[in-house]
C-alpha cells in the first residue's frame, strides 16, 4: 500500500512489477481501516505519522517504507515492539536548498503579486523590490542545507551570518560566514532568516515570540524546516501585525493545512504545500528505492533500516 501519493505519480516512478500494490492519492486522518489487510505500506516523509496507537491496530503490518532516512513521524519504539522493519531511501539534499531560494527571491520581487497582475490585467509595476546584494542573510542551523544556501547568499552578494547551539566560528569562517553570538543577535541582524534545524526537543519552539521580536520590521522569515521550530500563535501574531515584512513557509504543523487556518488571508505570506523534497529526481529515488526495500526484505535480507 502506497500512502499520500498526491500527485499520482508513484507507479511510473519505479518498477513495481511482481508485487500487488494499491495507491492512495488522498490524505487519510486515520489509515487504520484502509492498511487493516496491508503487510506493507510506503509513506511519503512525514504525511501521515505513524504513532504507537496505529502500529496498534495494523497486526498484519510487517514492513513500513519512508522515503528519506530520517521521518521523526514514525515511532521507531513502537515499530520494533509490533514486530515492523521500518527501511528508508535516499534523499537528495538539493531540492530543498532550490525552494528556500526560490522563497527568498519570490518574497524579494512580490513575485504573487506582480504574476496575479500580469494575469488580471491589473496595474503595470506596483511593487518596488528588495536588494539582496548587501543585504544579511541569517541562517538558523549550518548543516548541509544551511551551507548549501549560504553559498548562493554569498554569490548574491549577501553577508551571511549563522548561528545554531553547537556551531563554531571554524566551521563557518571557511565559508565565508560569520558566527552570530546567539539567536537573537543573529535574528536582529537578519533581512532574510531561514531555518535548517533539524526538529528535536531543543529545537521545538526555539523561535519564539521573543525572538521574532528580534527581526526587523524590513526582515523576513523563510521555513523549509519543520513547522514546530517557530511558536505558530507567534507567528500567526507578528505577521497579522505586521511587525516583520512576511514569511515563506513551506512546512506546517497540520498538513495538508485547513482551509480555513488563518496563514491562508494573510497577504504577506508566500507558502508552499511542503514541496522542500518534491522533484522528479527525488521521486525517483524514494520510489525506486521503496522497491528495493520491499524485495530485500521479501527475500529476507532488509536493507536501510531506520
Amino acid at each position: 500500500m502506497v500512502l499520500d501519493d498526491y500527485q499520482g505519480v508513484a507507479l511510473a516512478n519505479a518498477d513495481w512489477s511482481g508485487l500487488d500494490v494499491t495507491v492512495l492519492r488522498d490524505h487519510l486522518p486515520d489509515p487504520a481501516a484502509e492498511l487493516a489487510e496491508a503487510e506493507c505500506v510506503v509513506i511519503m516523509r512525514e504525511r501521515t505519522p505513524f504513532d504507537a496507537a496505529l502500529f496498534a491496530r495494523l497486526p498484519r503490518l510487517k514492513l513500513l517504507i519512508t522515503s528519506g532516512m530520517r521521518n521523526a513521524a514514525i515511532d521507531l519504539d513502537a515499530a520494533r515492539a509490533h514486530g515492523v522493519t521500518v527501511c528508508g531511501t535516499g534523499s537528495a539534499k538539493t531540492p530543498p536548498t532550490e525552494l528556500t531560494w526560490a522563497l527568498i527571491l519570490g518574497l524579494a520581487r512580490h513575485l504573487t503579486v506582480e504574476n496575479a497582475a500580469f494575469h488580471s490585467g491589473g496595474p503595470w509595476q506596483s511593487t518596488v523590490g528588495v536588494d539582496l546584494a548587501g543585504r544579511t542573510l541569517g541562517l538558523l542551523g549550518f548543516g548541509h542545507l544551511g551551507k548549501a544556501v549560504a553559498r548562493v547568499g554569498r554569490a548574491f552578494g549577501m553577508d551571511v551570518v549563522a548561528w545554531s547551539q553547537n556551531l563554531t566560528a571554524e566551521r563557518v569562517e571557511p565559508e565565508g560566514v560569520r558566527l552570530a553570538p546567539g539567536l537573537h543577535d543573529l535574528l536582529a541582524q537578519s533581512d532574510f532568516a531561514s531555518i535548517h534545524l533539524a526538529l528535536s526537543d531543543r529545537t521545538r519552539g526555539l523561535v519564539d515570540a521573543a525572538a521574532l521580536a528580534c527581526l526587523k520590521p524590513s526582515a523576513f522569515l523563510v521555513n523549509t524546516s519543520r513547522a514546530p521550530i517557530v511558536d505558530a500563535a507567534a507567528l500567526l501574531e507578528v505577521l497579522r501585525e505586521r511587525r516583520i515584512a512576511g514569511a515563506g513557509l513551506d512546512v506546517f504543523e497540520v498538513e495538508p493545512l485547513p482551509l480555513t487556518d488563518s496563514l491562508r488571508g494573510l497577504p504577506n505570506v508566500l507558502a508552499t504545500p511542503h514541496l522542500g523534497y518534491v522533484t522528479e529526481g527525488n521521486y525517483r529515488t524514494y520510489f525506486t528505492e521503496a522497491v528495493e526495500d520491499v524485495h530485500a526484505f521479501l527475500a529476507g535480507e532488509p536493507i536501510r533500516q531506520l
